[in-house]
């Protein structure tokens, strides 16, 4: 390492523009699974009927189409805090009051005021994203996006597992109305966050109307060259990554492995693994740039693929299990971490907001969309060969990355952009 990348690289660790990251990913991943599992096993242990708590699924819908009402925060800025704190302030808040009130309307068994409530929860912790999503793309640096989105990465993944297994674990001994109350406690480090968060260093002025916060950033985003290739790519890179995870569970039982291995040893191994790669592929995106690191985490997604190839054809072994795992979330973990980089810099950061929110929606339609397909494939040609393909399914968005590498990966933002 370079003298000069080494201070970069120290830089980077210590600057509280990316540190500040810890507490506003961890604010931001802690809802999600108050209202989804854990709502659900909530409501499952209170004896309500499956049909009833399928209907709860729809409470997640705030999350899918949260670019609709993104374009209202670019437009306007609360009165205080700035323009992305002030509404992180809000939604962060509303949170803690609205998970406490969770709470409170489980005690009362009424199922339509839960129901309510919990729609409440996702709207706000959708619009916390929203916020989020656009005040770490404006106060990061260029050279401080890898590792600062690996470490909101991180936040947000080990959120979801408070609020997940160890939400779990708390209800079997306090019950779930004192579980919620206490996940509710845990919303004020992302508020001590965004208190104590710095400005971005530039504070472009926001649209002048509600239109021009609609119409403005596609109207900019299209005009950048090669803009429809460049959504291609934001479809296309994480897409064999997304059709190996599918299955990944499934696959594993075929093999001879017990719901409680996989349950146990391959969720927290997919847990620590993805954690790892996140910092790991953000501490060398400050050596390696944005492209060269999406090229090589993205080879490495590709190739770490071909491990569950030798495991399906050796069978059953423990030890290339967690090799495996390992091995294919580390390189996810590290793909994810450039993925997010380059949604970040991809944005303009007048419209911030809306830009993050419509990119981030279209990266998601592959993983939504990929299971019937995976499930085909799988059927059809066994898991040797199924991934086999999740590896050829990779090579595409590796070539559309190499194709775009001087023209827009890399190219800076215009003049009024930064402005």
């Amino acid at each position: 390492m370079t003298p000069r990348k080494g201070a970069q690289l120290l830089k980077a660790l210590a600057n509280p523009r990316t540190a500040v990251m810890l507490p506003l990913g961890f604010a931001s991943g802690l809802p999600l699974a108050l209202v989804s599992d854990t709502l659900r096993m909530w409501l499952n242990e209170t004896g309500v009927a499956l049909a009833s708590i399928g209907i709860f699924g729809l409470v997640g819908l705030p999350y899918t189409i949260k670019f609709l009402w993104a374009p209202v925060m670019d437009r306007f800025v609360a009165p205080w805090l700035g323009r992305r704190r002030g509404w992180m302030l809000v939604t962060q808040v509303g949170l803690l009051v609205g998970i406490v009130t969770v709470a409170l309307a489980g005690a009362t068994h009424l199922l339509w005021l839960l129901g309510v409530l919990a729609l409440v929860v996702a709207f706000l912790s959708a619009s916390q994203d929203i916020a989020f999503d656009a005040y770490r793309t404006d106060v990061l640096e260029a050279e401080e996006r890898g590792f600062g989105a690996a470490l909101s990465v991180t936040a947000y993944r080990l959120a979801m597992l408070a609020s997940g297994g160890f939400a779990l674990f708390l209800a079997d001994h306090i019950g779930f109305e004192r579980t919620y109350l206490v996940m509710a406690g845990l919303m004020t480090l992302g508020i001590a966050g965004t208190l104590l968060a710095p400005e971005p260093a530039e504070a472009p002025p926001p649209p002048r109307s509600l239109r021009q916060a609609v119409e403005g950033p596609m109207r900019e985003f299209f005009s950048r060259h090669a803009a429809v290739w460049l959504l291609v790519l934001i479809l296309l890179y994480k897409i064999g990554d997304a059709f190996a995870g599918f299955f990944t569970g499934i696959f594993l039982r075929d093999l001879g492995f017990t719901l409680t291995e996989i349950g146990v040893v391959y969720k927290a191994m997919v847990l620590a693994a993805t954690l790892a790669g996140a910092l790991l592929g953000g501490i060398l995106m400050v050596r390696l740039g944005l492209f060269v690191s999406l090229l090589l985490f993205g080879a490495l997604q590709a190739v770490t693929n071909l491990v569950f190839v030798v495991l399906a054809v050796v069978g059953k072994s423990y030890a290339l299990m967690v090799v495996s795992v390992a091995l294919e979330n580390i390189a996810g973990g590290m793909g994810t971490a450039a993925f997010v980089a380059l949604l970040m810099s991809l944005c303009d950061h007048r419209y911030t907001a809306t830009q993050y929110a419509l990119l981030s929606a279209l990266a998601a339609v592959g993983r939504v969309f990929v299971g019937y397909p995976a499930g085909l494939l799988a059927d059809a040609v066994g898991w040797g060969l199924f991934f086999s393909a999740t590896f050829v399914a990779a090579l595409p968005g590796l070539w559309l990355l190499w194709y775009l590498r001087a023209s827009v990966v890399e190219a800076p933002l215009p003049a009024q952009a930064r402005s």
